[in-house]
């Protein structure tokens, strides 16, 4: 999917966030948005997906040159942030069954090979609720990099994963994200390390 950002700005009552970007995101394209916390990287992202409306300026999305409307770019993207919140109350199985009513994933996975790709055999009946930090940030990327979508979007993506969950999430990344376009808003290099380009927040600031 190409994603077009022109003179895109923000503003929250009368202090401006962002203002004057101008993005281009290519089908395939990695691109990773760098800076310091609270400089607007999550206000960026949440803008490229549609979440947030630019105070100024437009975004326009294309598949193969044909316009699409923002009520359709929700189903060729996918986002994991450490601020999405799961539904609690599911358990690890219900969790992943409801995503894929939604969000069909790559390969024709099962519900058992999305748990198995987590390591998590053994919570398959517990609650969400139940998860340390770690294990609600695993399932989080888990759905968003193996969902059958164009458009990956990943904010801060190792947050609450220790040195082994960073490998993994590497893995994950190097298994699933072929031929997709991926953005990754983080200060942590290993977070983006596959990407192919950067873009520093300050420069729209």
């Amino acid at each position: 999917m190409k994603v077009e950002l022109q003179q895109v700005g923000k503003r929250f009552r009368r202090d401006w966030i962002l203002r004057g970007v101008d993005l281009l995101i290519e089908p395939g394209s990695r691109m990773a948005i760098t800076g310091p916390n609270g400089s607007g990287k999550s206000t960026l992202l949440k803008m490229i997906c549609g979440h947030l409306t630019p105070s100024k300026g437009q975004v326009a999305y294309s598949i193969a040159d044909k316009k699409l409307e923002l009520d359709q770019v929700y189903a060729h993207l996918a986002y994991a942030a450490p601020y999405i919140e799961l539904i609690e109350e599911f358990s690890l199985q219900e969790a992943i069954d409801f995503h894929r009513k939604f969000k069909p994933f790559q390969h024709n996975l099962s519900t058992n090979d999305i748990i198995a790709l987590l390591g998590f055999e053994r919570s398959r009946t517990n609650e969400v609720r139940n998860f340390s930090s770690g294990m609600k940030q695993r399932l989080k990327l888990v759905l968003a990099i193996c969902s059958s979508a164009p458009l990956l979007l990943l904010d801060e993506p190792t947050t609450n994963l220790d040195a082994q969950g960073s490998e993994w999430y590497a893995e994950l990344i190097a298994e699933f994200g072929a031929s997709r376009s991926i953005i990754v808003a983080s200060n942590v290099e290993t977070d983006y390390s596959f990407c192919d380009s950067a873009v520093n927040i300050l420069a729209y600031k």
